[in-house]
């Protein structure tokens, strides 16, 4: 069953997904300080923006940008505040992180320097992809070519995938892109990864976020429901109280007496009903902000905010 999200569930989901999106562009960036090779769309990007001289940011957003065009045609559904932020972030953070890399690590490589970037980077990438992914929030345009034509040309996702890979890593080969054992790795190989970091990270972040929605919406359904049981819990004892103690003085009251006990009857009924009054407004108030959270969640809902996207690595 689809589930509506409030914003402040969204807001960290967001933050997941852009989290995941930097570890992962970090972690590319680790592959290319290692020259082991980038994941095949990035080589790609990589060797044509270099051949038409211009930045890989720049290149990447824009070949993103024709990409969702596509997805928006085809199926909106997976389209997402998760698919805006990899499509405009990732080729500025990866051409970032390299220089950053660059200036800390200089381009002195060995065999121990390769590996150890190979290993961090395939980490760092897969981990990041998990996030990102984890997060709902839609996915990257490359990563929404393959299910989509699974789905009109009625073929199995992974089929579809593995040309997809294939035929990028032999642009990127061709135009002369950073294309090595890496690029193998993280177009083949990834999968386990991603379902270790998916168990161990991912899926507790999205149940720590869900459960910090619910809990507090549950605190404050429950703080709710312990003031209205005690206040009733208090106005019925208070009353039993009274009217045994009227029961068992009344004979002795003198008519003065009387008309001093009516005063100060009135007097509590009056204290009485302005508190139930300012209950009633406060409950009016509550139930009227749920609904308008309802109503928001609803048009969230219907839009792509909240649609699950499927696991496309």
């Amino acid at each position: 069953m689809k589930k509506n999200h409030s914003v402040f569930n969204i807001a960290w989901r967001t933050v997941m997904s852009f989290l995941g999106i930097t570890i992962l562009s970090l972690g590319t960036a680790f592959l290319r300080g290692g020259q082991v090779g980038l994941d095949p769309f990035t080589a790609t990007n990589t060797g044509i923006s270099g051949y038409l001289n211009l930045s890989l940011g720049v290149y990447q957003m824009l070949v993103n940008a024709v990409i969702f065009i596509f997805i928006l045609v085809l199926d909106r559904h997976k389209i997402g505040i998760g698919t805006l932020l990899n499509m405009v972030l990732v080729g500025f953070e990866v051409q970032w992180f390299i220089a950053l890399y660059q200036q800390l690590f200089g381009n002195h490589l060995n065999i121990i320097v390769i590996i150890s970037n190979l290993i961090i980077g395939l980490i760092l990438f897969t981990l990041g992809a998990s996030m990102y992914m984890g997060a709902e929030l839609g996915v990257a345009p490359y990563d929404a070519i393959a299910p989509i034509l699974s789905d009109h040309f009625h073929t199995q996702y992974r089929t579809i995938r593995i040309v997809q890979d294939i035929l990028f890593m032999l642009v990127a080969f061709l135009i002369g892109g950073p294309v090595g054992v890496g690029t193998v790795i993280v177009a083949f190989f990834t999968g386990p990864l991603i379902t270790y970091w998916d168990n161990h990270v991912s899926l507790p972040m999205r149940r720590a976020i869900d459960g910090v929605e619910d809990l507090s919406a549950g605190r404050r359904v429950a703080n709710l429901l312990t003031r209205f049981g005690k206040s009733s819990y208090n106005l019925v004892t208070q009353s039993y109280e009274l009217t045994n103690l009227m029961q068992r003085r009344l004979s002795q009251y003198s008519p003065k007496d009387i008309e001093d006990q009516l005063k100060i009857t009135r007097r509590n009924m009056e204290i009485a009903k302005a508190s139930y009054q300012s209950s009633e407004r406060r409950y009016d108030m509550l139930r009227g902000e749920l609904q308008r959270r309802k109503n928001a969640a609803a048009q969230q809902g219907s839009g792509p905010l909240a649609v699950k996207t499927q696991d496309n690595k």
